[in-house]
């Protein structure tokens, strides 16, 4: 008998949650197939069988919190499928010797009947055919606990499928109810519901708490006027997306004019450690995406080096991938800014929240149409955009905050010097 335990996951995650076990009990699994999916505070991961053989026992059920070294379940490597049941399965005989063996019992009903009486009084054997022995096995279910609907008291397949449909009814509703928020009430007699929050809406609400308390985080906003940004995307986007296969956003825009920014201003792309300053000397940005079970952001590599349609393919990708929950660790890690687009619900202006150890975060907001004053004092209406750059004040000082981000607002407005150089 081997233990299937919850393996090392990665230098910093050492807890998870069972978020849904891809096998059940009874069944055969060969080395190297996942057996369970995991929650943790980053991604979900698939915990893959070491050993090939049968399931014999599922010990931590979905939803339960696990540790890193911990028992989840066991597998019999000697086992064969559906052998947890307790009796001795024969082979599946030929349909045509299972007819004649049905057409011998209708001919001698009631001596067959007196006889499974007798047997089944004596040893407690189940009569069953052998395929619907075989569909128990693969379904993992007692035939003593069958209702047959024989009049000889032979259990057929069918029997076994009814009773299938049976036992999964009430998992179902057990499994709605466990799901289910807790409905109560406060003191003064207010409905109110009580749901467990995710592992990962855990680990946000503890690392952003962390941050604003060991960070002197500061934001400072600026507008930019997307006019140019607008008139060249819409210029270029159908050559564009001929071209590369990928449509032209404005987020490429954006990381582009952060590269420009970060390498004038290098102390944004920096973090502490102890008491040294790192400065990075590449340009991983990490793009906030939000999905259903929460924020992630993944890391675009080496955006220096990526021209826009690079840039583009790689967001759209990690996008699918959060999406999908498909992400990996390695997607998540080892960024050094980050960018953050709360336009696109439709925010007018926020204060991003740092992630650590990053010192710097870029805040996109809505593109809104306001009437501005031109240099020659004529009013025009124009396409506004506020930014929000919240930085780490222990490192960045407030003038280099503010030259950064009228940097990014230069480069914006004359985006052209941007796709020249993507």
């Amino acid at each position: 008998m081997q233990e299937i335990k919850i393996p090392e996951l990665a230098e910093s995650i050492t807890e998870g949650t069972i978020a849904e076990w891809l096998v059940k009990k009874g069944d055969k699994v060969e080395k190297g197939d996942p057996v369970v999916e995991l929650e943790t505070d980053k991604v979900n991961v698939e915990v893959n069988a070491e050993f090939s053989g049968v399931i014999t026992e599922i010990i931590s059920e979905e939803g339960d919190d696990v540790t890193v070294g911990d028992t989840i379940a066991k597998l019999d490597e000697n086992g064969e499928a559906g052998s947890n049941s307790d009796e001795s399965e024969p082979k599946e005989e030929p349909k045509q010797e299972e007819k004649q063996e049905d057409d011998k019992k209708k001919a001698s009903e009631t001596e067959t009947s007196k006889g499974a009486e007798t047997k089944s009084e004596s040893n407690g054997e189940v009569i069953a055919s052998p395929a619907a022995r075989k569909r128990a096995r693969e379904l993992n279910i007692d035939l003593s606990s069958v209702q047959s609907r024989d009049p000889l008291g032979r259990v057929r397949t069918e029997d076994v499928e009814a009773q299938a449909q049976a036992n999964k009814q009430p998992a179902e509703k057990k499994q709605e109810k466990k799901d289910a928020p807790k409905s109560e009430k406060t003191e003064f007699d207010k409905p109110v519901e009580r749901v467990k929050m995710t592992r990962r809406r855990q680990t946000i609400a503890k690392n952003l708490v962390e941050v604003q308390h060991n960070t002197a985080m500061l934001t400072t906003f600026n507008e930019v006027d997307m006019t140019a940004v607008m008139e060249l995307r819409k210029q270029r986007k159908d050559k564009f997306l001929d071209k590369n296969g990928v449509k032209l956003g404005f987020m490429s825009f954006f990381t582009k004019a952060v590269v420009g920014a970060l390498k004038e201003f290098p102390l944004l792309n920096a973090e502490i450690q102890g008491n040294e300053l790192v400065i990075k000397k590449f340009y991983d940005i990490g793009i906030a995406v939000s999905t259903d079970d929460g924020l992630v952001v993944p890391v675009v590599r080496d955006a220096d080096r990526k021209d826009f349609a690079g840039i583009e393919q790689d967001i759209n990708d990690l996008g699918i991938k959060a999406r999908d929950n498909k992400l990996t660790l390695k997607d998540l890690q080892g960024g050094s800014f980050t960018i953050t687009n709360g336009g696109t619900f439709g925010s007018m202006m926020s204060t991003p929240i740092l992630n650590a150890p990053q010192v710097g975060i870029l805040g996109m907001h809505n593109i809104v149409k306001r009437a501005m004053v031109m240099p020659d004092d004529s009013i025009e209406v124009r396409p506004m955009m506020y930014l929000a750059l919240s930085y780490d004040h222990r490192i960045v000082d407030g003038k280099e905050a503010v030259q950064f981000l009228v940097r990014i607002k230069q480069m914006l407005e004359d985006p052209y010097d941007l796709l020249l150089e993507g």
